[in-house]
């Protein structure tokens, strides 16, 4: 079968062509065949671009650079799930790696299958480094299981060490690129993992950039006021009180207390308020129908809308509707 194949590109993974500084860090990616390309490439494009940025950036002596590696067992080509291959480096199982973020990716059918010891050995070594954080890319995490690896962080001072990450695919990679930008974050400032997540996952944004923390907030009223403004502004979309918290860079305990000394009312109160007042300018606004004005403005459906209608307003979505009409003719 004919093939395109893929081969390590100064462009894209930033590797030794380019002259080594001291502060360099190492990026391995792990692959094994029928891994998602996408999945892999995200990660290797998070950091050409922090490179990209850096080089843009008036005092580059100060910039970490990333190193980005693919990686196999045996080296050589590597098929992802479309068939299209990737150069990859030997690993040496006898060697401790020495990579700062090490990321693995893997294909379906990782599942159930035997991993071979010298690759069980050579990620528990990369596991065990206290400055090293490992995290799978999709099926990844059928390798790491199989190895006995839990997944849990273990970059310093940048995400809980006692969350376990969620069991899906998809939130796998979620969390692959919330690593990624979060050693951004620690090595070159929270500006700069925000200007990589505009730029290479912009559909993400609203998820990732509350874990990424605000700049420049100190006091704990303002770190409370920038929650706040983020639960308005992005109200409409599926956010919770623990995204807000990581926004405002407190635990959500703290936060839910700070908030409503700060505010008066707690933060679920201020979202649905958000959300309503949302919905309010759709029914007055638009001609949409009541459940695409419901899920439009975080709502969900029409049936929860009217009943939060009824509870604050003790009217209807239509009923408001004809007044505000009523009122605009008026």
């Amino acid at each position: 079968m004919s093939y395109a194949q893929l081969k390590p590109s100064v462009s894209w993974l930033s590797l030794s062509a380019r002259p080594r500084r001291d502060a360099a860090r190492r990026i391995g990616i792990l692959l094994f065949d029928g891994f998602s390309l996408l999945g892999a490439g995200m990660i290797a494009e998070v950091f050409h671009t922090a490179n990209a940025l850096s080089e843009d950036a008036s005092d580059q002596a100060a910039q970490t650079r990333y190193e980005v590696r693919f990686l196999s067992l045996t080296g050589g080509n590597i098929a992802c799930s479309a068939s299209v291959h990737v150069w990859t480096d030997e690993i040496d199982p006898g060697q401790p790696p020495g990579f700062d973020m090490l990321f693995v990716a893997a294909g379906e059918d990782a599942h159930g299958h035997r991993i071979d010891e010298r690759v069980v050995g050579w990620l528990r070594a990369a596991a065990h480094r206290k400055t090293a954080t490992v995290r799978p890319i999709a099926q990844g995490r059928a390798v790491l299981d199989a190895a006995g690896i839990s997944l849990l962080s273990t970059l310093p001072d940048t995400q809980s060490a006692s969350q376990p990450l969620a069991p899906d695919a998809a939130d796998d990679q979620f969390e692959s690129m919330k690593a990624a930008l979060t050693l951004i974050r620690h090595e070159q400032g929270v500006d700069a993992a925000r200007a990589v997540a505009g730029r290479v996952m912009p559909s993400w944004s609203s998820r990732l950039l509350p874990c990424i923390g605000d700049a420049g907030m100190t006091g704990p009223g303002e770190k409370i006021r920038a929650a706040a403004r983020w639960l308005r502004q992005h109200c409409e979309q599926d956010i919770s009180i623990a995204d807000a918290a990581e926004v405002a860079a407190m635990s959500e305990r703290n936060f839910l207390r700070r908030f409503k000394l700060e505010t008066g009312i707690t933060p679920s109160d201020f979202l649905l308020q958000s959300r309503l007042d949302t919905a309010c300018r759709f029914l007055a606004e638009t001609e949409l129908p009541v459940d695409k004005v419901a899920r439009r403005s975080g709502m969900g459906n029409g049936d929860r809308l009217a009943k939060i209608f009824r509870k604050r307003l003790s009217i209807s979505p239509t009923e408001f509707r004809q007044r505000s009409r009523l009122t605009v003719d008026g």
